[in-house]
């Protein structure tokens, strides 16, 4: 609604705008144009007066355009006499404009003068624009004016329209950012909503498991029963290294915002690390007899990297795709070489990902919403881990993604200096 509501007011505020400025705008040239029509008709009496001429001419000037105009007079000009009339009658009413004047002899049907000329401190340079052409009558004199640089005078007087104009850009750009600020923290307070259920959720079950555990092994009982004894004894060190791997995860994804994440690469065959993970973490979800086929074609398998990184990079996607996966879920992780490096696939038959979650997957803490569903665990890490730990190799992930046919995650990793030499 914030989003619907603000785009509607921007469009009508910038429409406004427009409309006023348009309309302020024609209304300054038209004023402009009658006060050019009004001081070059003076000019046509000033030059009768003085030569004495009475003969009444009817509209004897002609606007051909805007900024070109066409006048009749009943005698020949000096051009340095015309030049004087115009500006002294255009500088009369404030009319500073750059022009050009031409003379047109009826005898020999030809312009015999033309003149560029700056007027008082109009800073302008020389216009190269041209004026049109104009339909010379061959029964008279005439003369033509042309104000090329018309259009930024006609600006130059909107000063208040022009300031007005770039003000309300300025908050409308201010209001835009105000309001992507408001999304974008409601945005980061939903995921750390989000976050702190998952962490909820993730840290009960085995503290809930240690204190059980700890309970019974206080009993007087057990210590007459050994083997209950050491079982317990071993449910508390795995819970408590299930905790220590979540805070650990939270602390690596820290350090890496940090900078503080130091890789130490060395030569390392990729296929062998995903053929020892493979199986590893299939154990995790035996209970669901997952399938995870290898298609390793890639001819080089060999890069320089961060073998511990990398290998939690593949840890993290095959454990994704496999919690996502469909049931019983099916995983298949293939390489080629590719632009002197390796890319990894990771398919899985899963529900896939809707569209519009697509760009934020790899954001920290972020996961698809479930509302109060809970029935995938994690903190919404892995991603945004395995996204920074391949770019800080100089790799690059992206995913492609269909709702009922699963997704696919693929990173590229280059050879490395090493290998490349």
């Amino acid at each position: 609604m914030i989003i619907i509501l603000a785009s509607v007011l921007f469009i009508g505020l910038v429409s406004t705008q427009i409309i006023w400025v348009k309309k302020a705008y024609a209304i300054t040239h038209e004023q402009m144009t009658h006060e050019i029509e009004l001081a070059l008709i003076n000019v046509v009496q000033d030059i009768q007066t003085h030569s004495g001429d009475s003969t009444f001419l009817v509209d004897p000037v002609n606007m051909i355009s805007p900024h070109f105009y066409r006048v009749q007079i009943n005698e020949e000009l000096e051009p340095f006499y015309l030049e004087s009339m115009l500006k002294t009658e255009l500088q009369n009413r404030e009319l500073n404009y750059e022009f050009r004047y031409s003379i047109y002899n009826c005898f020999n049907d030809s312009v015999v003068f033309s003149k560029h000329v700056l007027l008082g401190d109009s800073g302008l340079a020389q216009s190269e624009s041209e004026p049109p052409p104009v339909n010379w009558e061959n029964d008279g004199h005439y003369f033509s004016v042309f104000f090329p640089s018309l259009n930024y005078e006609v600006i130059g007087q909107m000063k208040f329209w022009v300031i007005s104009s770039i003000v309300l850009i300025a908050v409308l750009i201010f209001f835009a950012y105000v309001i992507n600020i408001i999304l974008r923290q409601k945005k980061l307070s939903e995921i750390k909503t989000d976050f702190i259920n998952n962490m909820t959720h993730e840290l009960k079950t085995p503290i809930s498991t240690i204190a059980l555990s700890s309970d019974v092994l206080l009993s007087n009982s057990i210590q007459e029963q050994p083997e209950r004894f050491r079982k317990y004894a071993a449910i508390i060190k795995s819970e408590n290294q299930r905790l220590q791997n979540q805070v650990e995860r939270v602390l690596q994804v820290a350090r890496l915002e940090k900078n503080e994440l130091s890789l130490e690469k060395s030569t390392i065959d990729i296929h062998e690390l995903i053929e020892v993970a493979a199986p590893t973490i299939a154990m995790s979800f035996e209970e669901q007899t997952p399938e995870i086929d290898l298609n390793l074609n890639a001819a080089n398998s060999e890069i320089v990297a961060d073998e511990t990184h990398i290998t939690n990079v593949i840890f993290n996607l095959l454990d994704n795709a496999l919690k996502y996966g469909g049931n019983p879920a099916k995983v298949t992780i293939s390489s080629v070489n590719s632009n002197n490096g390796i890319e990894l696939s990771f398919t899985d038959n899963g529900k896939g990902i809707p569209k519009e979650h697509l760009s934020d997957i790899f954001e920290k803490f972020y996961r698809i919403p479930t509302g109060n569903i809970h029935n995938v665990k994690g903190f919404g890490l892995g991603l945004h881990y395995v996204k920074s730990l391949v770019e800080s190799h100089g790799g690059k992930v992206t995913v492609k993604s269909k709702q009922g046919k699963g997704s696919t995650f693929c990173i590229w990793l280059p050879y490395g200096m090493e290998i490349a030499k």
